[in-house]
Parts: structure tokens; C-alpha cells; sequence
């Protein structure tokens, strides 16, 4: 199961990158998000956590970390994994910005509904506030 939002933004990729180089801060910007870590710098490699709005803290794993372009985390619990891709693409309008998250393993038919559902939702909004820090400074509340 797959969840797909994808918004375009008046901002350079690399002001975009900065703020999701601030992983204590991605509450500022994601709603589903209640906290984020990470151990080191924000590099392919790197470990963190993250809470979710609802939910347990579960282990992030920083599987790809390309400046100014990508990075994609990973979390698993036993059965399950969530894989979540941010791609940035530079266009004539600014930067088309795509969240992604890909839900597989063996209980992804049961958790990927109950995960997936409220993001279908949730991405929307959660571009809508990334843009609105990005090309003003300012998240609305």
C-alpha cells in the first residue's frame, strides 16, 4: 500500500532541505508528528525516533539523505515496515515537493489501512504547512 501528496513551493530546494535538516523542529510543519530525534548528523546512516501524533515511539532509520534533492526514512515494527520518501524537484514554478510513504510486510494488509487512511488525509495539510514556513518564515496555527 502506497500514500502519495505532492504540493509545489515558491522556495529553492535547498531552503526546503534546511528544514528537513531541523528533525527536532518537523512538529513545527507535520501535525502527525508529536516529536522527532535524531542521533548525528542528518546523513544517509544516521538513527533517530519519532512519535507520532497518535501512536508509539518507533525507531527512524535515515536510509537516504541526498542534499537539496531526497531523504527517505525508514521505521519498522515486527510484521511491519513504513518507508517515507520527501523528494524535491526543481520546476519553472519552484520546487515540486512529494512525501511518499510505502507500507509493506506481513501485517501491512491490516496496519497499512490503519496507518495509511488518516495519511491520505494528513499529507495534504502537512505540505500546505512545510509551504507556508518555507515562503514566509511562519507556520499557520
Amino acid at each position: 500500500m502506497q500514500v502519495e501528496s505532492r504540493i509545489t513551493i515558491s522556495a529553492t530546494p535547498a531552503k526546503i532541505f534546511e528544514i528537513y535538516a531541523d528533525v527536532g523542529n518537523w512538529k513545527i510543519w507535520d501535525p502527525d508528528t508529536k516529536a522527532s530525534s535524531i542521533d548525528g548528523p542528518f546523513q544517509t546512516g544516521s538513527k533517530g525516533r519519532i512519535t507520532p501524533a497518535k501512536g508509539m515511539t518507533v525507531p527512524m532509520d535515515f536510509v537516504s539523505v541526498v542534499p537539496d534533492r531526497s531523504f527517505t526514512v525508514e521505521s519498522r515494527i515486527p510484521l511491519f515496515r513504513m518507508l517515507f520518501e520527501h523528494e524535491l524537484n526543481e520546476t519553472a514554478a519552484g520546487t515540486e515537493v512529494v512525501h511518499r510513504v510505502t507500507f509493506s510486510g506481513a501485517l501491512s494488509f491490516v496496519l497499512g489501512p490503519v496507518v495509511g487512511n488518516p495519511l491520505r488525509t494528513g499529507l495534504p495539510i502537512t505540505l500546505a504547512r512545510l509551504k507556508q514556513l518555507a515562503e514566509s518564515g511562519a507556520v499557520p496555527a
